[in-house]
């Protein structure tokens, strides 16, 4: 990033380090050749560690809710009986993708700003018999990140024979995943988010009984057929024509998140989570998502009253920082700081001061420095000791 583009401070899409950029701009390959077929089989060995899991990874030529759509129809019939987790608007929309082909949803609503609990999944199971369980692991509508180990393990215990579908479009490859230790059957993430590219891919990764599932599932399924996926990727091909810019710039954001290291890049994360939480605070700002379970690649925090948000966040987009506002309930009440992929400190530092000075000129009483020393304290700490965040690219 230059001082001349914008500090993009969304949950997705991210900004693209150069390396990337580049690769998006390479002339078009044949689809059906051996360059072609090699690249898509760096992409998904590559995205296995991430994901967690031995199994086969699919990759889909569409957004996120593609994803979703594609775990739902595979495995489900219609008449399925359901139970749809939601925490916020995305894990809504997973529910409602089921319920639009047929299945039976029941529902479990946390208040938002608050995770899922176990023990409530864990006794709505024992009142059914249900196909499968939709999670979702990281909601950039609340910024809360649901324990996905824990909600895993209790679906097991108590319905070993229930599929466990996640939402993980805004979180893998961010965060630590164990899909086969942890007995999550599909897994869906986006290409846009942690992967440093261009919106345009999913990607699926299915457990041995979810490849299962698909032999006997009804809902209606083509250009979303994960078999046909799975088909042609033994010969390094996809179904159908796919997004090749966008596979150039997944296949880069991969080998530097490879060149920086699994644990770096999740540490990364962690850093300039507790960055931006701790610089908000010190702001005066209150943070929306429950402080044991707030997500580790975007922050949401409430619009204190008295505050015009629309004037102070004018201000904020003058001086090239970009920030998320609420969606659905949580529409003109929240503001989200988005902080994965090629992010760095430094950056969220920026944002941090950039905060702080509007705060400033609107006369909001705050202390000047404040935020932007509680932030490199606490990116410090969650540090560790370890070396400080490098930028992908660099």
């Amino acid at each position: 990033m230059t001082r001349f583009e914008p500090n993009l401070r969304i949950p997705g899409p991210t900004s693209l380090p150069p390396s990337v950029r580049e690769a998006g701009g390479r002339q078009m390959i044949n689809h059906r050749g051996p360059e072609f077929g090699a690249m898509l089989g760096r992409i998904q060995a590559g995205m296995k560690p991430y994901f967690g899991t031995t199994s086969d990874v699919a990759v889909l030529s569409c957004a996120g809710t593609g994803g979703l759509e594609a775990a739902v129809v595979n495995v489900l019939s219609p008449g399925d009986r359901v139970l749809g987790v939601s925490i916020g608007s995305f894990g809504d929309r997973f529910a409602k993708i089921a319920e639009v082909y047929g299945a039976n949803v029941d529902r479990i609503s946390a208040e938002w700003g608050t995770a899922a609990r176990p023990e409530e999944v864990r006794e709505r199971l024992r009142g059914g018999d249900y196909r499968a369980v939709l999670l979702t692991h990281n909601e950039t509508s609340t910024a809360v990140m649901n324990p996905i180990p824990e909600l895993a393990a209790a679906i097991r215990e108590d319905a070993p024979d229930t599929l466990i579908l996640v939402d993980s479009v805004s979180a893998l490859g961010a965060v630590p995943f164990e899909m086969d230790r942890w007995g999550v059957d599909l897994v869906v993430t986006g290409s846009q988010k942690a992967w440093m590219a261009a919106p345009g891919l999913a990607m699926v990764a299915a457990s041995e009984r979810g490849w299962a599932a698909m032999e006997t599932a009804r809902m209606p399924r083509f250009y979303l057929d994960l078999r046909k996926h799975r088909e042609s990727a033994a010969t390094g091909e996809t179904p159908w024509t796919p997004a090749i810019a966008v596979l150039y710039q997944v296949d880069e954001g991969i080998r530097l998140m490879d060149a920086e290291g699994a644990a770096a890049v999740f540490a990364r994360h962690e850093a300039c989570a507790a960055a931006t939480q701790a610089g908000l605070e010190a702001l005066g700002f209150e943070l929306v998502a429950e402080a044991a379970h707030r997500s580790k690649t975007v922050t949401a925090a409430w619009i204190p009253e008295g505050l015009d948000w629309k004037p102070f966040n004018a201000e904020i987009k003058k001086r090239n920082v970009v920030l998320a506002g609420g969606q659905g309930k949580m529409t003109g009440r929240i503001f989200r700081v988005g902080h994965l992929g090629s992010v760095t400190v430094d950056e969220i530092l920026g944002a941090m001061a950039t905060l702080e000075a509007v705060s400033v000129v609107t006369s909001r009483p705050v202390e000047v420095g404040s935020a932007v020393a509680a932030a490199q304290r606490a990116a410090i700490e969650s540090a560790s000791g370890a070396k400080p965040a490098v930028a992908a690219g660099a």
